[in-house]
């Protein structure tokens, strides 16, 4: 069975989406729809932009969205999901590329959900940190015994988590953290406290936005970010899609519930090869790839 999945923020490169305009017709038509409905020409930015034009959070979610979508659909046959999972923002692309929601529908939450996000930063100073080499119960065990906001945000893959909070409880949290044996604890280059209480204001405004949105049934299960669990009701994936602004990307067991429901070959569609790398270090029995058209 194929589980095909789809990269949240961070994946975007100088160029991406470029090759995917220039040689198909119907790329070159969805980039042109985005740039209507957007109303700014974010093919510019992607094709020619620099990495710190990239880093804006209007564009960015925006662009990485639009590369996933796009590629999914100009694979045509090819696109032949058993099972569907984005992480954090990659979930859109993969309700969209499941046909759970329009291209139009999709575009437009996800730039609401970067407008957003990108207030709720603004209101509270905050940032995130990647932390290697711990179990998970360290970590939530440290997160818990600290005084500030400080959550885990992104259970990636065994002994990679990233946590989120302000700015004092971050840097309490990293010097906590390597006492307690981390091989690795950084700071992110990151605007904000994504998949944290600190996002609630950006949970609340996304959430009328969502409940306002046609979603179907997709094509098949689609492994969402807050529970691991497969959906295919439409009243469950919005619950789940508003939750998940606010909780964290349970990534390693949205993969391993993938496996155990009979994935065996994880197609990454998107920029980058982020989710390759993660599936690997989670299981070593499943093959991965990157989507060709």
């Amino acid at each position: 069975m194929k589980a095909f999945v789809f990269p949240g923020q961070g994946a975007q490169f100088p160029g991406m989406g470029k090759h995917l305009y220039e040689t198909s017709p119907m790329a070159k038509k969805m980039f042109e729809q985005a740039n209507d409905l957007l109303r700014f020409r974010i093919t510019d930015i992607m094709f020619s932009g620099t990495e710190e034009d990239l880093k804006q959070t209007k564009v960015t979610q925006p662009a990485i969205f639009l590369h996933s979508v796009i590629l999914s659909a100009i694979m045509e046959n090819n696109f032949n999901p058993d099972m569907l999972a984005g992480h954090s923002l990659g979930e859109f692309s993969a309700l969209v590329a499941g046909r759970a929601l329009s291209f139009e529908e999709g575009l437009i939450l996800v730039a609401k959900r970067a407008n957003a996000m990108q207030k709720a930063c603004e209101k509270n100073p905050s940032t995130m940190a990647a932390i290697i080499g711990l179990d998970d119960g360290v970590v939530e065990e440290v997160c818990d015994s600290i005084e500030e906001t400080v959550v885990p945000a992104n259970f990636n893959s065994p002994g990679q988590i990233v946590i989120s909070g302000s700015d004092d409880g971050i840097n309490k949290a990293i010097e906590a953290l390597k006492a307690r044996g981390a091989k690795r604890a950084l700071r992110l280059q990151v605007g904000g406290a994504f998949h944290s209480p600190l996002m609630e204001p950006a949970r609340a405004e996304l959430e009328e936005a969502i409940l306002a949105a046609t979603f179907s049934s997709p094509v098949c299960p689609v492994y969402q970010n807050v529970n691991a669990q497969p959906s295919s009701d439409p009243t469950v994936i919005k619950e789940n899609l508003i939750a998940q602004l606010t909780s964290p990307v349970k990534w390693s067991r949205s993969v391993m519930n993938m496996i155990s429901d009979g994935a065996l070959t994880f197609i990454e569609v998107g920029p980058g090869c982020v989710l390759q790398g993660l599936i690997r270090k989670i299981s070593c029995e499943v093959t991965t790839e990157s989507a060709v058209f």
